[in-house]
């Protein structure tokens, strides 16, 4: 089966301390997949070359079995990354806006108020993103880090892509939120049968999102498998 993403021997300089590297990577179909080792920066450069918006320095990276070398245009690409989902602190939300309206953004423009039909769809997402429903007509000024990880989650699934990346997606949640926030990012994505990259720092988020469990050694670029239990 073709991968949804793989990586063969990229390398990519973002002025950083050295090169993101990754030797070898492939993301099956609903394959759930978590990388320690990457810090922020380099998180979005990873994010820019899965989805094609940067092209590696060396190696080649395929998004649903095409590379991203051979995208043409600006349709083309807009084609491409619109099977992608991308949970991520850069992905602006209008906080003054309620919550639903934010998850009526991927379907119309005209959200204030959305149309009822519109409404209906962006809560069953709230719903199955597991936002409360108190939470629905608030600002999202006012909802929590998880909060609004879960309304850039739902935004992210909205579409239905066949990959969804996440970018430090706990970094400013609640430890106490985290486990939670971990098991329905994964549950989503298993009801929908969609892959996952879960870039992260935190083990026990990773751990928990994700069935595979790989750590960058950022000199070579090779992903080191983390075993569960003990042996």
């Amino acid at each position: 089966m073709t991968p949804v993403l793989e990586l063969a021997a990229v390398s990519r300089d973002y002025r950083g301390l050295r090169p993101l590297r990754i030797a070898e990577l492939r993301v099956g179909a609903g394959e759930r997949v978590a990388l320690l080792g990457l810090d922020a920066p380099a998180a979005e450069v990873f994010v820019n070359l899965a989805t094609g918006t940067a092209l590696p320095d060396a190696g080649e990276v395929a998004l649903f079995g095409r590379a991203t070398s051979a995208i043409v245009d600006s349709a083309d690409w807009l084609a491409t990354v619109d099977r992608v989902g991308i949970v991520s602190d850069r992905a602006v939300l209008l906080e003054e806006l309620t919550a639903i309206q934010n998850l009526a953004m991927p379907f119309t423009l005209a959200i204030e108020p959305p149309p009822e039909e519109v409404r209906g769809r962006a809560a069953a997402i709230a719903r199955e993103v597991g936002l409360p429903e108190t939470a629905w007509s608030a600002p999202v000024s006012r909802l929590d880090a998880a909060g609004k990880v879960r309304v850039r989650l739902g935004r992210a699934v909205a579409l239905d892509p066949g990959l969804l990346l996440l970018e430090h997606a706990s970094a400013s949640v609640a430890r106490g939120s985290v486990g939670r926030l971990a098991a329905d990012i994964a549950a989503v994505a298993s009801r929908r049968n969609t892959a996952v990259v879960a870039l992260s720092a935190d083990d026990a988020f990773a751990r928990a999102v994700a069935t595979r469990v790989l750590t960058l050694q950022p000199a070579t670029g090779v992903l080191k498998e983390r075993r569960r239990g003990w042996f």
